[in-house]
């Protein structure tokens, strides 16, 4: 065999081999080799690939977010179409659903498959030849996106059909945002000032139409699979046989799935899982009934829109109809304009509500909404309210558009749209509105926390004249605080008290209270880190910046922006002279015998009992070390407390190195284990 013969055969087995631990990992989550291994043989395979790039393959490993960024996505037309289904809302709309499929099987006995609704995105992945070809939105259900290059990045979709199988078939899936992920999302975007999704389903949607993939990678989208349309080579003839197919083939297919004998069973079904639907870390919004033979599917047909075969039983609404009497502009700490509409009180999900944020001006727009509009509202995830939908048929005429302000309605500085952000933002430095949410921010738990100043007491503070910024607070005096409205001798004691705690926060805590713009708390952690002082991160350069594997080119303008400001600097040297600390302590938690933690990814789960969760962060950080919110191939150690969760188990399937919080405590002061 020749040289070139031997280095694809290699490449063949590095492929199907990391194609077979990716499968056990995000599939089966039971990996069988360590990160270690596995990280040899993607080295290994990118090396050979790098040497010999007209050997690359398009299902290769290497290609899950190896392309570039696009400007558009082409349509695609499914081969065969992506019906809707008809929905029922209630008990006696499912039997009447079963009538209507028994009385067209008159005498035959039917099997129903009853599958959980995932509330995410439809789409369609074609394999041609048992290789991933294309991947599809579902559209208008005739034609939809091409996203193939965003699908990629999901690692629970296999590139090539397991056991060599030789199909070629269009298989369909719901991509979803596990609901720890969507929450560890919108986290980082509060943090950095930007828009929260309403929902994981929207934040599924706009990751996977994500122009370069390297931000839907990212986001760690999943994906189930349900369904086949078009298939050649293979012969299947009940849906349970379908999912098999799709299990056997490499898919990931949604455990909680029943066949079930009559309506009966799947109504206890669809009642069962409405009661435990939160138990999940997936939204689903109902749950999916098909009839099971495949062959009396094509007998029972479908009409223009939807099987006559197949019908999506929803849970009972969390939602309600209200009207929007006004929508006003609330300015944050980074300027950013968000319009709330006003609300007609309406009850949701046990609470009244009567407003809902309308995230940004492009938002109101898509969706049609007008002042005075009567509107379908809902809390997403049971907490936010969202306006759904505009009921256009009680429009009356006197309904009016809403316009983004051209002038701040705090401040009266120009409002500026800056291109390619959804964002309005006031341009005002001195805006209070920005100044009273930057004060309250700063004050917050996760940044400088000081305990009793929150949002009221500041305003009372800026109001009175007390305070005009946050390095004001460190000028606050006894006699200040008592003079105000419903604040004690007690209350202004225990106050000062916070205030002086606040002054020895770590490096990386001020940092974060700074409000600086992209820069949560992680990153003010790797920032505070890297530099150790204050001094020294005000003076880098943006190359600098650049350097830390963990900051990219927004965040690197950002901070060099901010610490041009000739203003913003005087607020340090204020905070530097009363006291504030400006450096990283690297041995206030961990001694300097040994340290365990350097360059360690660590996961916390269950109660502690002899740290605060903060305090326990801050200790690795003091070593040197991270802290992640997730079990992955990448974490060193987990550390458990009282009653863990899934982290743990997930680490021991995982091999990965697991302390009890006595040893955690151990490790920090440098014994010997």
């Amino acid at each position: 065999m020749s040289d070139k013969g031997q280095v694809e055969e290699r490449l063949m087995r590095l492929r199907e081999e990391i194609e077979y631990h990716n499968y056990r990992y995000y599939v089966l989550d039971d990996p069988v080799i360590s990160d270690v291994e596995f990280d040899r043989l993607m080295k290994e395979l990118i090396s050979l690939e790098d040497e010999h790039p007209e050997l690359v393959t398009e299902d290769s490993p290497t290609q899950r977010v190896g392309a570039a960024p696009v400007t558009a996505f082409a349509s695609v037309v499914h081969r065969s179409p992506m019906m809707s289904l008809a929905n029922t809302y209630s008990i006696q709309e499912l039997k009447a659903f079963d009538t209507r499929v028994r009385k067209a099987l008159p005498g035959e006995p039917v099997e129903y498959v009853a599958e959980l609704k995932i509330d995410g995105l439809a789409v369609s992945l074609t394999y041609e030849d048992g290789y991933f070809a294309r991947g599809a939105t579902r559209g208008d259900g005739t034609r939809g996106e091409d996203v193939t290059h965003n699908l990629k990045t999901i690692r629970s979709i296999p590139m090539r059909l397991r056991h060599d199988r030789q199909v070629t078939v269009d298989v369909r899936g719901e991509v979803f945002m596990p609901g720890r992920e969507f929450r560890k999302l919108n986290e980082e975007r509060r943090l950095s000032g930007d828009a929260l999704f309403a929902n994981p389903r929207n934040a599924a949607a706009g990751s996977l139409r994500q122009t370069d993939p390297r931000i839907t990678a990212a986001r760690q989208l999943d994906i189930f699979v349900y369904g086949i349309g078009n298939v050649n080579g293979v012969t299947l003839t009940t849906q349970m046989e379908v999912l098999d197919f799709l299990r056997e083939s490499g898919f990931r297919v949604n455990p909680n799935v029943r066949l079930c004998q009559n309506i009966d069973e799947v109504m206890d079904y669809a009642k069962s899982w409405n009661e435990k639907r939160e138990d999940i870390d997936y939204d689903i919004d109902g749950v999916v009934v098909k009839v099971s033979s495949l062959e009396q599917q094509a007998r029972l047909g479908a009409t223009a829109r939807t099987p006559r075969w197949a019908t999506a039983y929803k849970f009972p609404a969390k939602q309600g109809t209200t009207v929007v009497k006004d929508i006003i502009v609330q300015v944050g700490r980074t300027g950013a304009l968000t319009p709330v509409a006003l609300l007609e009180p309406v009850e949701l999900a046990g609470s009244v509500v009567s407003r809902a944020t309308l995230h940004n001006e492009d938002i109101i727009r898509s969706k049609g909404i007008r002042i005075g509009d009567t509107v379908v509202v809902e809390k997403g995830g049971d907490i936010i309210p969202e306006v759904v939908k505009v009921i256009t048929e009680k429009r009356t005429g006197n309904e009016r558009e809403f316009m983004m302000p051209m002038k701040c309605p705090e401040c009266g500085s120009d409002v500026i749209r800056a291109e390619g952000e959804v964002a309005s933002r006031c341009t005002g430095e001195a805006c209070p509105a920005q100044i009273r949410e930057g004060i309250i921010f700063f004050a917050s738990r996760d940044a400088m926390d000081i305990e009793g100043m929150g949002p009221q007491l500041v305003s009372q503070l800026l109001a009175s004249g007390l305070i005009r910024g946050f390095d004001d607070i460190y000028s606050l005096s006894f006699e200040d605080l008592v003079k105000l409205e419903r604040m004690g001798a007690k209350s202004a004691q225990n106050l000062l008290g916070a205030i002086r705690d606040s002054k020895r926060r770590p490096l990386h805590r001020l940092i974060n209270a700074l409000g600086i713009r992209h820069v949560g708390e992680r990153t003010a952690r790797d920032l505070a880190v890297h530099f150790g002082s204050m001094d020294k991160l005000s003076e880098a350069t943006y190359d600098e910046f650049m350097s830390i594997p963990e900051v990219g080119p927004k965040v690197a303008e950002s901070v060099v922006t901010f610490f041009r400001n000739p203003r913003n600097l005087g607020v340090l040297r204020k905070l530097q002279a009363k006291g504030v600390n400006m450096v990283e302590d690297t041995g206030t938690l961990s001694s300097q015998k040994a340290n365990y933690f350097t360059g360690k990814t660590v996961v916390f789960t269950g109660a502690l009992e002899r740290f605060t969760r903060k305090e326990a962060e801050d200790a690795i950080l003091a070593s040197g070390g991270k802290t992640s919110g997730s079990v992955g191939k990448n974490t060193d150690y987990v550390i458990v407390g009282k009653d863990p969760g899934s982290k743990y188990n997930k680490a021991r399937s995982l091999g990965v190195t697991v302390l009890t919080e006595e040893e955690f405590e151990r490790m920090l002061k440098g014994d010997e284990m």
